[in-house]
């Protein structure tokens, strides 16, 4: 080759080389480029994930954006199958299942089994469970319950199973419930909880409005926070805490969040506290609570260490207990807020006519009728009665009218005379002068004449709904120098069994019920009284008298007790 030719195609070979090396030095500017970009990108906020209440899609990719290496699947709980589910699974489908159905046929009368030919019934395989592996069984999942499976949005109950909630999967959950309008369940068994997770789901149900039933059983707390579930905001009718590891610390803020003086929880209905270390100053705590609260129904405290001591305060509180200082404190505030109802009302019309002290607005009859005389022509000048008649019709209701006030008056002072302290006999004129008012002011809503009487009615029974929640204002009695007052009659469920109660805890319980009985009797205004009270496998023995006063007593009341038939006495003998 010439030397010239030789030149150009080396210069035009480094050319390449050169050019070829720009444009990797240019690619790898741009995908550094890209790169810083795609690492300034996390460290920007992202964007706030909105749920739309399908909590599949909700909780995924909440869970994606958490970055959790584990995603536990959402999955429908096992049911076992109905009837008609059977069938339809047992019947073969159309087309090519028919061939694979006569071969199996085929193949069953060719080769008999062998337990039928000595003559033995061969027991078909069970169609309620289905087999899985071990692992896979076990492996973490969200259990739901829905109203309409073609619909992901109908959650209404969530089940988790023996895997640990912990903060971050807690935030998840309390994202995700809130907006499921269907959900009224929540079941945790044994996930683990710690105080503060607790904390966390106890922010989060007021936020579920229609949630209404929470079970946490076998979560052992350190911090015993279960006072925060049952919050004033809580929707909650139904808790249960068993085999928590509640101790007496425990049943003291439970006790306080039913209710005490200050506040009362007036949603929950059913509390569950089996199973747990609960002793006998956690049961005094807990019949604390039960003093102010008319709410609660049902309450289990079985499987715990309750003795005679417990069982006594409980019993107290069923019965009748004695105010402590506080509370004849709030009792009297109470009244004072609330004042005499004959205080804020209008004197009756027979009251009004010699009343100096009424307000402009407020017009009498009497100075009705003069205006109609002034005005027009009344019906008794037509029917040949003078105004003198009338002056004196007048003169005669202005003397009953003071007749009436000197007789009221000589009633307060009567009655102010025999009240004890001042407190418990002025409290049932108080009560019957409500009662009465809310008989007229019924009877003037049904006839819907007179306009005017909607707010006092609403006053009368805005009182009524106060009388009832609060406990502190009903009738009470003065006893050796304690005020004494009706205990829970709201109470029908009480769950004692499994406890270390001997028989003076049991006669204290029979002595309470017994008072009860006499309550209902006369007003059944207050509740029932207790139907149903479990108090099996107590330091007691079976052939003891007391356990069975008690159990003989409560047979009759409780709902599902059905009586032996009875027999016809020897008329079939003739």
């Amino acid at each position: 080759m010439k030397p010239g030719r030789t030149k150009t195609t080396l210069y035009a070979i480094a050319n390449r080389v050169k050019m070829g090396k720009k444009v990797e030095k240019s690619l790898k500017e741009k995908n550094q480029s890209a790169v810083s970009q795609d690492e300034d990108d996390p460290n920007k906020t992202p964007e706030p994930y909105n749920c739309t209440g399908n909590f599949q899609a909700d909780f995924t990719e909440l869970c994606k954006r958490n970055n959790m290496a584990v995603i536990p699947p959402v999955v429908h709980r096992a049911r076992p199958p109905t009837s008609q589910s059977q069938v339809e699974s047992s019947k073969p489908e159309k087309g090519k299942e028919k061939g694979k159905t006569s071969a199996q046929q085929q193949q069953s009368e060719a080769e008999p089994d062998p337990e039928l030919l000595e003559g033995e019934p061969v027991e078909q395989p069970p169609k309620t469970f289905v087999l899985k592996e071990k692992f896979e069984y076990f492996k973490p999942s969200v259990q739901v319950e829905m109203e309409n499976y073609d619909k992901p949005d109908t959650v209404t109950e969530i089940f988790i199973r023996g895997w640990k909630i912990d903060e971050t999967m807690m935030a998840t959950f309390a994202q995700c419930w809130p907006v499921m309008e269907k959900l009224h369940t929540i079941n945790l068994w044994n996930t683990g909880l710690a105080g503060e997770t607790l904390t966390m789901m106890a922010n989060c149900i007021p936020n579920i409005v229609n949630l209404r039933t929470l079970i946490v059983d076998g979560n052992c707390v350190e911090a015993e926070n279960w006072h925060e579930l049952i919050s004033e905001e809580s929707p909650l009718q139904n808790l249960s805490l068993r085999h928590c590891g509640i101790t007496d610390k425990g049943a003291q803020s439970l006790g306080t969040a039913i209710g005490s003086v200050k506040k009362v929880n007036m949603k929950l209905i059913s509390l569950n506290l089996a199973g747990n270390m609960i002793g006998d100053l956690g049961a005094e705590h807990i019949a604390m609570g039960l003093r102010m609260n008319r709410t609660l129904m049902s309450l289990s405290l079985a499987s715990n260490q309750i003795k005679d001591k417990g069982a006594i305060k409980l019993g107290e509180v069923l019965s009748r207990f004695p105010l402590s200082h506080e509370e004849v404190v709030e009792r009297r505030k109470q009244f004072s807020e609330k004042g005499s109802p004959d205080r804020n009302k209008s004197p009756p019309p027979s009251r009004r006519a010699d009343s100096k002290d009424r307000p402009g607005s407020v017009r009498s009859s009497s100075h009705a009728d003069k205006d109609k005389k002034a005005g027009k022509p009344s019906g008794k000048k037509k029917d040949g009665k003078g105004g003198k008649d009338a002056k004196e019709e007048e003169k005669h209701d202005k003397t009953k009218g003071g007749k009436k006030e000197k007789e009221e008056k000589g009633g307060q002072k009567k009655d102010k005379g025999s009240s004890v302290g001042g407190r418990s006999s002025g409290e049932t004129t108080n009560k019957a002068s409500i009662a009465a008012d809310t008989k007229t002011a019924g009877k003037g809503k049904g006839k819907g004449k007179d306009k005017g009487k909607g707010p006092a009615v609403q006053e009368v029974e805005d009182a009524g709904a106060s009388d009832f929640v609060n406990p502190l204002t009903d009738a009470a009695d003065f006893i050796d120098g304690q005020l004494l007052v009706a205990g829970n009659r709201v109470l029908i469920n009480l769950n004692l069994s499994r406890n270390c109660i001997g028989e003076h805890g049991l006669a204290a319980l029979l002595k309470a019920m017994q008072y009860q009985t006499t309550l209902t009797h006369d007003s059944k205004s207050s509740g029932t009284g207790l139907m149903r009270i479990g108090v099996y496998k107590n330091k007691v023995s079976t052939d003891s008298e007391v356990l069975a006063k008690l159990t003989e007593f409560m047979m009759p009341k409780d709902p599902f007790y059905k009586p032996p038939p009875q027999t016809p006495d020897g008329d079939s003998n003739s």
